[in-house]
């Protein structure tokens, strides 16, 4: 039966006519790997031995090179990089196997829960299927993937296609600590096959590398695309104003602090903690240090800012000058929201009507909306 082709088709069935294992050799004979080193040139007694040009002289071979490699043998194709393309990530390369380490970009986001989403879309969205998953030790196998190449049509019967099959490995290790992890890929096994049959290949420690590499490049590239758009959505998130309210002493049921004023944000630990960056030296507040790990900013109130006086116009300062600590930690009644409480140097609460005195300004600037950058 005739087939339909187009002439772009026809092009194709002339140039397409070189198998993978082809595009790794060189074009042409390999003559070159029988000839022998001719010897120098015997200068008769009495004349002067010329001089010989070493522009284009071939530099030994390495000890460790292995000789045997030439001709049909040697795999021209030059080596693939690994390309640490997503956003919090780079490489750890090792003599046995090659890793990508990728580091947390959002606090409020489990990083082994992370990755594993992202393994998930990658694999439907490439219709690859799972033999193997454990999540708990962080591996997952997939089943065959296969890749088709015609070689060869004919308008009269079937193409001749060169099919290339292949399981991988893939392992996700995550820190206690859940700041930064790593993600291998390792081929564990593989077929290929010219018009149905199967090929007898045996892959080098090169060969291996170079699909493994090409595995870990395809998945770190879908990484960067997913981590590009959540960054966009944290920053557009974090740019949106939080809500703050006063609790005031009397109104709290906690025991601990049925004594102390503070002021409840709407918000999560990570954000509270990066609005009060934008936000407290806007307020006339120096951030000396602080400490994230103890929920800690150590500041310092001066008077020379500008923003008491416009606040509170002829009126005295809320606060007195000097050194103060503004203590972050998550509710105990709601883990979606944030308390804020100002104390002394000396780590002890300041007054009920400092901390009422000073809301309205830090409210004012924590609920205002943040152009995005």
């Amino acid at each position: 039966m005739l087939k339909q082709v187009t002439p772009i088709l026809l092009v194709a069935a002339v140039t397409a006519c070189s198998t993978p294992i082809d595009r790794r050799q060189a074009n042409g004979d390999d003559d070159y790997a029988n000839v022998t080193v001719q010897p120098k040139l015997v200068i008769p007694a009495g004349l002067n031995e010329p001089k010989y040009n070493t522009e284009y002289e071939i530099p030994q071979v390495g000890r460790k090179a292995d000789k045997n490699l030439v001709g049909k043998k040697l795999d021209i194709r030059p080596p693939l990089q690994v390309l640490p393309m997503a956003e919090g990530t780079h490489v750890e390369e090792s003599s046995d196997s090659i890793k990508i380490v990728v580091e947390s970009i959002d606090n409020d986001i489990d990083l082994r829960t992370e990755i594993f989403g992202i393994l998930d879309e990658y694999f439907n969205q490439h219709n690859i299927k799972l033999v193997k998953e454990d999540r708990e030790s962080g591996i997952i196998e997939t089943d065959w993937i296969e890749n088709q190449e015609v070689i060869e049509t004919s308008m009269w019967g079937a193409d001749e296609v060169y099919s290339v099959r292949q399981r991988y490995r893939f392992s996700v290790n995550v820190r206690p600590h859940g700041r930064n992890g790593n993600l291998a890929i390792e081929l564990i096994d593989h077929e290929e096959s010219f018009d149905g049959k199967a090929q007898d290949i045996l892959l080098t420690g090169e060969d291996k590398r170079r699909y493994t590499v090409d595995m870990l490049n395809s998945t770190i590239a879908y990484m960067s695309i997913k981590r590009a758009k959540a960054i966009k959505a944290k920053r557009l998130r974090d740019s949106l104003g939080i809500d703050v309210e006063m609790v005031k002493a009397s109104e709290t049921s906690d025991a601990e602090t049925a004594e102390i004023s503070y002021w409840l944000a709407d918000a999560s630990f990570s954000r509270t903690w990066e609005r009060l960056r934008l936000v407290l030296p806007e307020m006339g507040f120096e951030i000396v240090d602080m400490d994230n790990n103890k929920g800690l900013y150590y500041i310092n109130v001066n008077d020379d800012s500008g923003f008491w006086s416009s606040l509170w116009s002829e009126k005295k300062l809320p606060i007195e000058e000097g050194s103060y600590r503004l203590q972050i930690e998550q509710d105990k009644v709601d883990v979606s929201k944030t308390r804020i409480y100002l104390k002394d140097k000396e780590d002890e609460p300041v007054s009920n009507e400092v901390v009422e005195a000073v809301y309205s300004g830090l409210a004012e600037l924590m609920n205002e909306d943040r152009k995005v950058r």
